[in-house]
C-alpha cells in the first residue's frame, strides 16, 4: 500500500493538547526532514539510539513473555558519552508516545543501564505495542525519541482456538500428509496473523505460496513436555476473496521412522504428526475472525513419500497434486482430518531467530561418469541441503548422496560418519535423497524435512540426465544468528582457523547447539560449554541458549540428573556420557550469558535447577569432594587424564558458579553453604592431584596442569610453578597439544593467563600433527572431530568440539574481556598479548554497549602500535606487558613492565617499546 500523504498533529496553548493537524503529501516531506535533519545538526551534538531490541530480537513478533526486555545502544560523536538517565514508554499506538496519550508504561531511570525489565501493565494477547527510548549523556547530550516496536502472542495456552489435527495415527505410514481449507474473506483484512504449533515439522502455504522463508520450523523440543509454536504476518495473502490455507507435516525428531544407536524411533512421545493452526483475521470495522483447524480440514497423501530428519527426504513428482493449496482445487477425493489430544499441556512461542538457508554454493567442480552419474565439489563443508535442477525421462529415479570426503578412488565416501546409523533394510540410505521425476520440463527438488553434513555431492540416475556444475547447488542452512565478532591476523593459517570455527558452529545451530550436523545431530551438552565463548564472541546467540535452557528443565530428573544429550527422549542419555563434565551446561551456560550480556534471566531460570544438579553431585561424591562421574577428556592427542580429576573440577565449576549466582540475587544462606562446597572440592583435589613441590597434577599431563590453573584450582602461591610444568609439558611435546575435548578449553588460555602467551601462541599456531592448523594444511573448511585424520573412529569432518581456540583469539590475542562485576561489557578488561611471531592482529566485537576493537601492529623496528576502541557507555582498564608506553606524547615506563590505565569511550592509540 502506498502512502500518500502524512497527518501532523500541532499542539495548541490550551491545556498543552493537540488543537488541529497538518496533511502533508509525500511529495513534499523528504524534503522537510532533510531541512529538519539539517537544522538539528547545526545543533549540539545529538546520541543516536541503535539496535533496539525486545528479548534481543528486533520488532519480533508474537512473544509471550509477559514482561519483555528492552535493549539499545548508544552512538554519537560527542567523546567519552555516557548514559545519565533514561526514559523509556510503551503505548498500543505511535502517537500516544508523541502526544502522551494512553501511554502502558513511563519510567525514568538515572542510570546507564540500557537492558531494562518491562514494569508496565499486563500485556494482552495478540496486541502490537510501540515502544519509546530518550537518553541524556554525562554531558547534558539528548537523544530524540526512538521508536520501535513489538507484537504479543498468545500469551498463555489457554489462548489457542481449534483441535489438533492430523490424519492418521499409523507411525509407520511413510508419505507426508497434505492439509488444506478454503475460507471466503467477505470484509476486508487489515491485519492477519498465523499462529501454528506443530509436533514434527510443517511448511505453511496460503494460495499457493510457502509462507515465509523459514526452514525446519518448528524447532525440537521434548514433544510431551513443551511444544512452540511460529507467529506469521499474512495480511498481504489474505486481503480479501477467496483464499485456500495448505500445510505440509514432516517427521522432524517427533515421528523418527530412521533407525540408529540413540532409539529415537522408540520414543515414548512419537506420533504421527499432527499442528494446530489459528489465523487471526482483523477487519477494516474493528471486528476480527479466528479461522482454526479441526476435523473440517481435508487431508491427502503428498508427493514427500519419505522423510527423515537423520537421513534424507524421498520425492515423488508423479504424485504431485497441482493447486492443492490454491482456491477452488477439487478436493472431493481427499479425506477429513482426525482431531487429536495436543503432546503437551504448554505451548510457548518460538522467540528465537529462524533456520534458514543462509548462502547458497556452486560447485567448484564437477565430474562426469556417464550420463547416469556425477560427482560435485562444493570447496567446503556445509550443513544443509542440495538443489537440484533437473530434467529427464518420467518416472525417472535420481539418487542424490551427500557425502564429507572421497574414498581411495575419489568417490563419495560415508564410513566415517554413517557408524551408528542402523538400517533395517536398504529403503533409507544415509544422508541421500530420492527424486521420481515427472519427466519433461526441468524440475527442481530441495528438501523440505531435512538436512545434512557434506562437501561432495553424488547423483545417480537409472536413465540418463544431462548435467552442468550450475545445476546443483548446495544451501548451507542453520539458526540466522547476526554475526558480531571478527578476527584478521598476518597468520593466515590463523585466519582460517577461525572461519573454519565458525562454519563448524554454524553447521551446529539448529535451534539448539548440535555436535555434528551427519552422524548424529544431537544437543550434546559438552560440546556445547566448551564452546559457548565461542559462540558469543561471533554471534549474537543469546536467544538460541535460553531457549535450551528451557529444554535442560524439560529433560531434568526430579534428583537433578541431566542427561548428555539434551533434548533427548526420556530413554538415552541419562545413564552414559553424562556428568558434570558434561552437563556443566546446566551452570556455565547462564553465566557466560550473564557476563556477555548482563542478562540475569537465564540465571534465574535456571537457578533451581542448578541447585538440584549440585545437590546430587554432592549425594554421590566422597573424600570431601570428589566425584568420577562423567566422561571425561575426550578424544584426547595420547595423555589420557584422569575422569575423576576432570569430572571433579567441573563440579568446582558448578557450585562456585551457584555461589556467585546466590550471592546476585541476594541469597546469603545459599552463597555461603555453595562457596564453602567449592573451598571443599579444590581442597578435595588439590590434596589428592597436586604436589606442592614440583607444582606437578597427577602425571603431568598438559590437561591436568592446565584445567586446574584455567578453572582457578591452583593455591595463588602454586600458580607460576604449576604454570612453569605446563610450559615445559608443551615443550616436551615440540609445542603440540597433547590434550582432549576438554583440555582444549583450557591449555591455550592456562598458558597465556600465566605469563606464556608467546608459547600459546606457537601451540595455537602450528601446521603440523597434532593441531587445528594440521587440519586446515589438509583441506578442512570445518573442524574436525580427532586430531587424527586418519584414525579408525571419531572421524566426522564437523565438529563444533574442538572450538575454544576461537574464543581465546578474542581473549588472549586481542585481550577482550567482560568483567562479571560490571557484566554486558559495561566495564571492559583488556589484556591484549602482542606475541612473537605474529606481524598483526585486529579482533572486533560488537557487544551490548556497541563494537569494541583491538587491534596491534608490530614494526620492523620491534615497535608495537595498538589500537583500541571502547564504545559509548562503557569504560575499560588496560594491562600491557610493555616497559615503555607511548600514549599522547607521553612515555610512561613501567615497574614490572606491566601498565595500566583506565579508558573511557573513544579510540586510542599507543606506542609499545619492549626493548
Amino acid at each position: 500500500m502506498l502512502l500518500k500523504s502524512v497527518v501532523f498533529f500541532v499542539k495548541g496553548k490550551e491545556n498543552d493538547k493537540f488543537t488541529s493537524k497538518i496533511e502533508f503529501p509525500m511529495r513534499y516531506l523528504f524534503p522537510l526532514l532533510c531541512a529538519i535533519c539539517l537544522c538539528s545538526c547545526q545543533k549540539k551534538n545529538k546520541i543516536s539510539l541503535d539496535r533496539l531490541q525486545v528479548e534481543h530480537l528486533s520488532a519480533p513478533m508474537g512473544i509471550d513473555t509477559p514482561k519483555p526486555r528492552f535493549s539499545w545502544t548508544l552512538s554519537t560523536d560527542t567523546p567519552e558519552l555516557s548514559q545519565k538517565e533514561y526514559h523509556i514508554y510503551v503505548a498500543e499506538d505511535s502517537l500516544s508516545l508523541v502526544e502522551d496519550g494512553n501511554i502502558l508504561w513511563d519510567e525514568h531511570g538515572v542510570a546507564s543501564d540500557n537492558l531494562i525489565v518491562y514494569k508496565g501493565r499486563m500485556l494482552k494477547p495478540f496486541t502490537k505495542y510501540y515502544w519509546g527510548i530518550s537518553v541524556v549523556g554525562n554531558n547534558g547530550e539528548e537523544s530524540n525519541l526512538a521508536i520501535s516496536h513489538f507484537e504479543t502472542g498468545m500469551m498463555s495456552t489457554n489462548n489457542w482456538k481449534g483441535k489438533w489435527i492430523t490424519d492418521t495415527e499409523d507411525v509407520n505410514l511413510k508419505p507426508a500428509p497434505y492439509f488444506r481449507k478454503e475460507i471466503a474473506l467477505d470484509k476486508k483484512v487489515v491485519r492477519a496473523r498465523a499462529y501454528i504449533v506443530a509436533a514434527g515439522l510443517y511448511e505453511l502455504y496460503i494460495n499457493g505460496q510457502k509462507v515465509d522463508n523459514h526452514r525446519l520450523d518448528p524447532v525440537y523440543t521434548r514433544f510431551d513436555r513443551r511444544n512452540v509454536y511460529v507467529t506469521y504476518d499474512v495480511t498481504d495473502e489474505l486481503r480479501h476473496g477467496k483464499a485456500a490455507i495448505g500445510v505440509l507435516l514432516g517427521n522432524g525428531w517427533y515421528n523418527h521412522q530412521s533407525t540408529a544407536v540413540w532409539n529415537f524411533d522408540k520414543a515414548g512421545w512419537r506420533h504421527r504428526p499432527r499442528f494446530c493452526l489459528n489465523i487471526r483475521l482483523t477487519y477494516q470495522d474493528g471486528s476480527t475472525e479466528i479461522i482454526s483447524t479441526d476435523k473440517s480440514w481435508k487431508t491427502a497423501l503428498s508427493p514427500v513419500v519419505f522423510n527423515s530428519i537423520y537421513t534424507g527426504e524421498h520425492y515423488n513428482a508423479l504424485l504431485e497434486q497441482k493447486g492443492w493449496d490454491k482456491a477452488g482445487f477439487n478436493d472431493s477425493s481427499w479425506s477429513n482430518s482426525m482431531e487429536v489430544k495436543a503432546p503437551s499441556n504448554t505451548i510457548v512461542a518460538q522467540a528465537i531467530p529462524p533456520i534458514r538457508n543462509i548462502q547458497e554454493i556452486t560447485p567448484v567442480s564437477m565430474r562426469r561418469l556417464g550420463g547416469k552419474h556425477y560427482i560435485f565439489d562444493l570447496g567446503q563443508n556445509i550443513s544443509g541441503v542440495t538443489k537440484l535442477q533437473v530434467s529427464g525421462q518420467i518416472a525417472a529415479r535420481i539418487w542424490v548422496s551427500h557425502a564429507e570426503q572421497l574414498d581411495s578412488l575419489d568417490y563419495p565416501d560415508m564410513s566415517n560418519i554413517d557408524v551408528h546409523y542402523r538400517p533395517q533394510d536398504n529403503s533409507d540410505p544415509f544422508q541421500t535423497d530420492i527424486y521420481t521425476l515427472s519427466g519433461g520440463v526441468q524440475e527442481v527438488f530441495m528438501p523440505k524435512f531435512n538436512y545434512k553434513g557434506f562437501q561432495y555431492v553424488e547423483v545417480k540416475s537409472n536413465t540418463p540426465i544431462d548435467l552442468q556444475k550450475n545445476d546443483l547447488k548446495g544451501e548451507f542452512m542453520h539458526t540466522d544468528v547476526k554475526p558480531i565478532g571478527s578476527i584478521h591476523t598476518s597468520n593466515e593459517t590463523i585466519n582460517k582457523i577461525w572461519q573454519a570455527t565458525n562454519n563448524s558452529y554454524l553447521s551446529n545451530l539448529f535451534g539448539y547447539p548440535t555436535d555434528c550436523p551427519q552422524r548424529e545431530k544431537n544437543g550434546w551438552t559438552g560440546d556445547a560449554h566448551i564452546n559457548i565463548e565461542t559462540g558469543l564472541y561471533n554471534f549474537d546467540a543469546i536467544t538460541v541458549y535460553e531457549k535450551w535452557m528451557q529444554d535442560h528443565k524439560d529433560e531434568q530428573q526430579s534428583n537433578g540428573v541431566l542427561p548428555s544429550i539434551i533434548p533427548t527422549w526420556g530413554g538415552w542419555g541419562y545413564d552414559w556420557g553424562n556428568g558434570p563434565d558434561w552437563t556443566s551446561t546446566i551452570a556455565i551456560i547462564p553465566w557466560e550469558l550473564y557476563r556477555f550480556y548482563g542478562d540475569d534471566k537465564a540465571l534465574q531460570m535456571m537457578y533451581g535447577p542448578m541447585k538440584k544438579y549440585v545437590d546430587y553431585i554432592t549425594s554421590i561424591s566422597y573424600d570431601g569432594g570428589l566425584t568420577d562421574w562423567g566422561l571425561g577428556d575426550w578424544v584426547p592427542v595420547k595423555s589420557v587424564t584422569p575422569k575423576e580429576l576432570t569430572s571433579s573440577i567441573y563440579y568446582y565449576v558448578d557450585a562456585n558458579i551457584l555461589a556467585k549466582t546466590a550471592k546476585h540475587f541476594g541469597k546469603e544462606k545459599d552463597y555461603q553453604k555453595y562457596a564453602q562446597l567449592a573451598n571443599n572440592i579444590k581442597k578435595a583435589i588439590n590434596q589428592k592431584y597436586l604436589d606442592p613441590e614440583t607444582g606437578i597434577y597427577g602425571n603431568g599431563y598438559q590437561t591436568e596442569l592446565s584445567a586446574p590453573l584455567y578453572w582457578g584450582i591452583v593455591p595463588d602461591s602454586l600458580k607460576p610453578k604449576v604454570a612453569k610444568q605446563l610450559a615445559e609439558a608443551v615443550l616436551e611435546a615440540k609445542n603440540h597439544i597433547d590434550v582432549g575435548l576438554l583440555g582444549t578449553k583450557t591449555i591455550l588460555g592456562a598458558l597465556s593467563q600465566n605469563g606464556h602467551a608467546d608459547l600459546a601462541y606457537k601451540v595455537a599456531s602450528q601446521e603440523t600433527y597434532p593441531s587445528w592448523g594440521w587440519w586446515i594444511k589438509n583441506g578442512a573448511t570445518t573442524l574436525y572431530e580427532n586430531w587424527n585424520i586418519d584414525a579408525a573412529s571419531d572421524i566426522s569432518k564437523n565438529h563444533i568440539m574442538f572450538g575454544a581456540i576461537s574464543a581465546w583469539f578474542y581473549k588472549s590475542l586481542g585481550g577482550i574481556l567482560p568483567d562479571e562485576n560490571a557484566p554486558g561489557f559495561k566495564h571492559i578488561i583488556l589484556k591484549p598479548n602482542m606475541v612473537s611471531g605474529l606481524e598483526n592482529f585486529e579482533a572486533r566485537f560488537q557487544g551490548p554497549q556497541g563494537e569494541i576493537l583491538s587491534r596491534w601492529e608490530t614494526s620492523r623496528e620491534g615497535i608495537v602500535k595498538y589500537e583500541v576502541i571502547i564504545p559509548n557507555n562503557s569504560t575499560a582498564t588496560l594491562y600491557l606487558n610493555a616497559n615503555k608506553v607511548e600514549f599522547n606524547d607521553k612515555i610512561s615506563e613501567n615497574a614490572n613492565n606491566l601498565y595500566t590505565k583506565a579508558l573511557n569511550p573513544g579510540h586510542y592509540t599507543f606506542l609499545i617499546y619492549n626493548n
